[in-house]
């Protein structure tokens, strides 16, 4: 009788699993780093934009480039295995989702900040929108980033050509995220609308509940204002015919005192 060897196919499960749990790691970093870039973001050309908020934004932007070069390998190489076996293809085919979506969101969200930085300077701080929020984001960016602070102190003095600097580089920043979207779709033929979640990977269960509890209100009102109305309707109708009723009485007895009379 011949023995089968299992340490292998074990080895194997066990290197995909890993394989997966890191891919999975990767790319939940990058969800919340490219969330607090679309935070930082939305304060570009309001009250609380500063060299600060310049620099977070700086520095969350190579953070997710880093991370995003990283999830791109190891996807890729995983994917395009042909060994690889199909439930962990799924696995990786929804992740692959995950993090295309999430750096096409930072792609939108660099060339926001690209074009706001543009129409707002900071050297003319009159320019900016007074939105009333005060404060920075200083704690956002550093629990995306992974860091115990950062840095609060502000420079009063903006040097000179920094902006102009920051916006040829930010340019050639997004250029590199739009070439690799472009070589994913290439290297990888990972189809969005095939790729059929199986659960809520990236949600809490307890939110998606309560969503579909809150789904059901609408519908519960409905019904409550369709019984009122009938209600409503049957109390009108009973009110004409008592009204009905009451000058008919009326008109029978003054035709009566008049015959009589």
């Amino acid at each position: 009788m011949p023995l089968v060897n299992n340490k292998v196919g074990d080895d194997c499960t066990a290197s995909g699993d890993k394989a997966l749990a890191d891919g999975q790691a990767l790319v939940d970093s990058l969800i919340k780093v490219v969330a607090c870039y679309r935070h930082l973001a939305s304060c570009v050309g309001g009250s609380t934009d500063n060299l600060q908020l310049r620099d977070e934004l700086r520095q969350t932007r190579e953070k997710a480039q880093k991370l995003a070069g990283d999830i791109c390998n190891h996807l890729t190489t995983h994917l395009r295995d042909k060994s690889l076996p199909e439930g962990q293809r799924k696995e990786m085919e929804l992740l692959w989702v995950a993090f295309s979506s999430s750096l096409e969101l930072l792609h939108v969200d660099m060339c926001k900040v690209w074009n706001m930085s543009g129409i707002f300077s900071l050297a003319d701080s009159s320019s900016l929108v007074h939105t009333g929020v005060e404060g920075g984001c200083s704690e956002v960016a550093a629990r995306a980033l992974s860091l115990p602070d950062m840095n609060e102190a502000e420079t009063k003095t903006l040097p000179e050509g920094l902006e102009s600097q920051e916006r040829n580089t930010m340019e050639l920043e997004i250029n590199q995220i739009d070439r690799m979207i472009d070589d994913m779709e290439m290297k990888v033929n990972v189809l969005r609308w095939m790729v059929e979640p199986h659960g809520p990977q990236y949600a809490d269960p307890l939110s998606s509940t309560d969503s579909a509890s809150m789904a059901l209100v609408p519908v519960d009102e409905e019904q409550q204002a369709t019984g009122s109305q009938a209600l409503c309707q049957r109390s009108h109708i009973f009110v004409l015919l008592l009204l009905f009723g009451v000058i008919f009485v009326a008109a029978t007895l003054s035709v009566c005192v008049f015959l009589f009379s």
